[in-house]
């Protein structure tokens, strides 16, 4: 007697019991869980990252602005007698800084003396000039003009440029 053989349809779907669906679908959705929190992550510390170049560049170029030390350095420099509290200080700044976009780096420096601060108080005092006031000094230290009160950018630039040629 032969045994028959049960024959397979072919194309038959698999059965998984309701458990080992569970395991199935559990394991495709952490996966997908854990990409998508890699993505988020990472865009996390990618803006993280941009601001903190941000912040710090910002504060170099802040730093750097209040060097004093840079006037006698062998570039022109332009030094601002500022209170940062002043509306005419600020109106001052805004208006010497358009002024000085005409200029390539290195061909001017712009220093600040915040009167609030020590040092920038001495170096006013050691000038005899008020907050408000532009000092310009040739690439030597040696003190070209001053410019006090408020003054338009077009002003600004004519003096500069004169500083700047020698």
């Amino acid at each position: 007697m032969r045994k028959q053989r049960k024959s397979k349809k072919s194309g038959a779907k698999r059965q998984f019991s309701p458990t080992q669906c569970q395991v199935a679908g559990t394991q495709a959705r952490s996966r997908r869980d854990v990409l998508q929190k890699a993505a988020t992550w990472s865009l996390g510390l990618a803006a993280a990252g941009g601001a903190a170049y941000y912040f710090v560049d910002s504060t170099r170029a802040t730093m750097r602005e209040h060097d004093l030390s840079l006037v006698g350095n062998g570039t022109p420099s332009v030094v601002q007698v500022h209170d940062p509290q002043c509306p005419s200080c600020r109106a001052l700044q805004k208006e010497t800084r358009a002024a000085l976009q005409q200029f390539g780096d290195g061909e001017l420096n712009y220093v600040i003396a915040d009167i609030k601060t020590n040092k920038g108080q001495r170096f006013a005092n050691t000038h005899g000039v008020p907050h408000v006031t532009l000092l310009l000094f040739d690439g030597k230290g040696e003190l070209r003009n001053v410019l006090q009160g408020r003054r338009p950018r077009a002003q600004l630039r004519v003096a500069f440029q004169r500083l700047v040629s020698g």
